[in-house]
């Protein structure tokens, strides 16, 4: 069963039977929105939006996983490519991250989800995008936060997975709006979210 996040809400990463999840995935999808007036029809256009990882460990980021570095030092976050366009929007992923969950190094206790536009469009001119969490041992979605309204930004924090005081993971929806092209203009803008 998918729980509908809304913003700033946080859900453990806990399995129905009381298991921990062991691998999950973060997919993100979008649309372009379609464009309206006399020359809409003839002047298609692609949405290139970038999904990110960011890896924290107290406060300050250690690794990252983007479009040009495809897996963290360690092999336990892995980004499965770049997609140009989007277009899957409602339904799967344009972009995917994979996170082995027992691989993740004991040091980093934070892993923030990104969305950049790499082309400079904003979030006015793209439609239905969202993140999911995926139980990669199964399939399921487990959570899923929608990006509700555009707006003049470039960027949105989207998401976190993070280490709770047991040591469990747990999830929260951010969905914090953020003007850069790639992750490393976004670091400033994540730090009040960890």
């Amino acid at each position: 069963m998918t729980v509908n996040l809304a913003k700033g809400q946080q859900i453990s990463l806990s399995k129905p039977d009381g298991g921990a999840l062991t691998a999950v995935r973060m997919g993100l999808g979008w649309q372009a929105a379609p464009r309206k007036g006399f020359f809409a029809r003839m002047t298609a256009r692609d949405i290139d939006l970038d999904a990110s990882a960011v890896l924290f460990s107290a406060a300050r980021p250690v690794d990252v996983v983007f479009f040009q570095q495809l897996s963290s030092k360690d092999g336990s976050v892995r980004h499965t490519g770049d997609n140009l366009v989007g277009g899957t929007g409602q339904g799967g992923d344009d972009e995917s991250i994979l996170i082995d969950l027992e691989r993740v190094p004991e040091h980093v206790d934070q892993i923030v989800f990104t969305v950049n536009s790499f082309t400079g469009q904003t979030f006015e001119q793209v439609e239905n995008a969202f993140c999911r969490l995926i139980d990669e041992t199964n399939g399921q979605e487990m959570a899923r936060y929608t990006l509700s309204g555009g707006g003049p930004y470039t960027a949105q924090i989207m998401a976190k997975v993070y280490r709770s005081s047991n040591d469990s993971w747990q999830m929260a929806a951010i969905g914090a709006p953020a003007t850069g092209k790639t992750f490393q203009d976004l670091i400033p803008v994540i730090s009040p979210h960890l």
